[in-house]
């Protein structure tokens, strides 16, 4: 009996330092706990049918160097393959068996493992991913595997303009380092990229501090059970040195042409996508609260602008895009530049619908109505913890005998014109006011998934350790005016604001001297 006695009393000692570590959020139905590690582990319970848990990683892409490019991505292609204790065809099985949808998927700054499924399937989903981070065997056979898919995978995207045009608009912004790197393995490292590299990778950046492991409809004390279960025997990194903390404080100061016009203080904001830009603002945590990050490489985005011009004269359309930095997810002009992201909107020239769907956004109204040779023109707005690029671009048929189209320098001055509107005309307050409208609802409908929830619950954690409510940042998108929509505008491609362009064209011609539009319309810097 007094070894079961002992077991139980560690069981219970385990839960009352749990409960010690436990953080307040403000939200009863969302619970945040730091493992003694330092994994987070959070919870949001709201009712429904199915469970989502996920396991979420401070990784990607833009930590990769150029000895390491491509390895995120076979990192997602090796996911719930053969293990230590599951074969392949074992982990198959039990992921059907789990009759839900188990995923991995890599980005720019994440690595995320996420399930979705029937609430008795959650201790069977946290073991296999558990399993596939912890224990993967990456098999030479099954690398291989994933070679030729890696190479089928890149034909497809770089076929498809629309999928690889913001690839190349990233790697032109920044210069192909940091949220320049490519999120696809490059062609010329599929060969390269073996078991050593991709375990090499994991080892210096899957680490307890910069994980959070989130559940929707899941309840707190069970995954906490699970969280320590699987991944309690993890060891975190040594904390840092006061000096190394003031060391990565400093690598996140913000360029200095995107330094904001008031001296006041920012106050924290994080925001996380899916189908398109959601907000969601915090407040500042007390350094002993957050687990601290300390890369053992500068890792800043530095954005620089530029040029390319990707000659296809097979391409159907013309396609053009023109971007400029815009501010990270800590900044309080976030709010202002999603808003403008939505009153430009756009889209397909068939895919307006009727009212409700963006047909009275300023690209549907200003260009899609008025230019049938214009195929697609919208906004984009690509954010990242410590910078964003914010802009337009279109499909457009080309010049020549053939086509009743356009060049790149015909269409270049309509996507310059309206950014200048921005900067130099008024803005109607129903305008505006319809803009937060649809920005609001995109977030709050969104979050109707489950799977959306439970990633948006996890990055937020990774980010900035809280889970902000949809009241608060439907409040936040509010307070947007058409004063401080100008301001921001000016601060990121206004004549002063010291930001440059980045323009990328694919197609059948260059887009000419597109420095002189700029000037002309008093937009951007030279």
């Amino acid at each position: 009996m007094r070894p079961a006695a002992s077991n139980i009393a560690r069981r219970v000692a385990r839960r009352q330092t749990r409960r010690a570590l436990s953080q307040l959020t403000g939200d009863p139905s969302v619970q945040i706990t730091t493992l003694p590690n330092r994994i987070r582990v959070a919870t949001e319970f709201t009712p429904g049918h199915f469970s989502a848990v996920g396991l979420y990683v401070d990784a990607g892409s833009r930590y990769e160097t150029p000895e390491t490019s491509g390895v995120s991505h076979f990192i997602d292609r090796m996911a719930f393959k053969s293990t230590r204790n599951r074969s392949d065809e074992e982990m198959s099985t039990a992921i059907d068996a789990l009759g839900g949808q188990i995923m991995c998927s890599s980005s720019r700054e994440t690595i995320m493992y996420q399930s979705s499924h029937f609430p008795q399937g959650t201790p069977l989903a946290m073991s296999l991913i558990s399993d596939t981070v912890l224990n993967a065997q990456f098999l030479p056979e099954e690398i291989d595997a994933q070679r030729e898919a890696a190479r089928y995978e890149i034909r497809e995207i770089s076929s498809k303009p629309e999928m690889i045009l913001p690839e190349i608009l990233h790697e032109v912004a920044y210069d192909c380092k940091t949220l320049g790197n490519p999120l696809l393995c490059p062609e010329d490292r599929i060969d390269v990229i073996n078991e050593e590299m991709i375990r090499n990778f994991m080892n210096e950046w899957y680490r307890p501090e910069r994980m959070v492991i989130a559940g929707a409809g899941v309840q707190h004390e069970e995954l906490l059970e699970y969280a320590d279960k699987h991944f309690g025997s993890l060891k975190p990194s040594p904390l840092p040195s006061p000096q190394t903390s003031a060391r990565q404080g400093a690598q996140q100061s913000v360029p200095p042409h995107l330094l904001p016009s008031s001296s006041n203080p920012s106050i924290y904001k994080s925001l996380t996508r899916a189908a398109s830009s959601y907000l969601y603002p915090t407040q500042p945590v007390s350094p002993d609260m957050v687990p601290p990050l300390h890369p053992t490489r500068d890792t800043r985005a530095t954005y620089t602008g530029g040029h390319r011009f990707v000659y296809d004269p097979t391409q159907e359309f013309n396609h053009l895009y023109l971007a400029f930095e815009g501010v990270g997810i800590h900044d309080d002009d976030i709010y202002a530049l999603a808003t403008m992201q939505v009153m430009l909107g756009g889209g397909g020239s068939f895919s307006a619908g009727g009212p409700g769907k963006g047909m009275y956004s300023r690209l549907y109204t200003h260009i899609l109505n008025h230019y049938p040779q214009i195929d697609h023109c919208a906004s984009f707005h690509h954010i990242y913890t410590d910078s964003s690029l914010f802009g337009l671009f279109a499909s457009f048929v080309p010049a020549g005998p053939k086509h009743q189209g356009n060049s790149p320098s015909q269409i270049l001055p309509h996507l310059v014109h309206q950014l200048s509107l921005l900067l130099y005309s008024p803005l109607t307050k129903g305008e505006l006011s319809r803009a937060r409208n649809q920005l609001k609802s995109s977030l709050v409908m969104a979050l109707e998934s489950r799977a959306v929830e439970v990633e948006d619950l996890g990055r937020q954690i990774l980010v900035h350790n809280r889970k902000v409510p949809v009241s608060e940042m439907c409040d936040k998108i509010d307070e947007v005016t058409p004063e401080s929509l100008r301001r921001v505008a000016a601060r990121v491609f206004g004549p002063d604001s010291g930001n440059k362009a980045t323009v990328v064209c694919m197609g059948h011609e260059d887009v000419g001297d597109w420095r002189s539009v700029l000037r002309k319309y008093g937009v951007g810097s030279a």
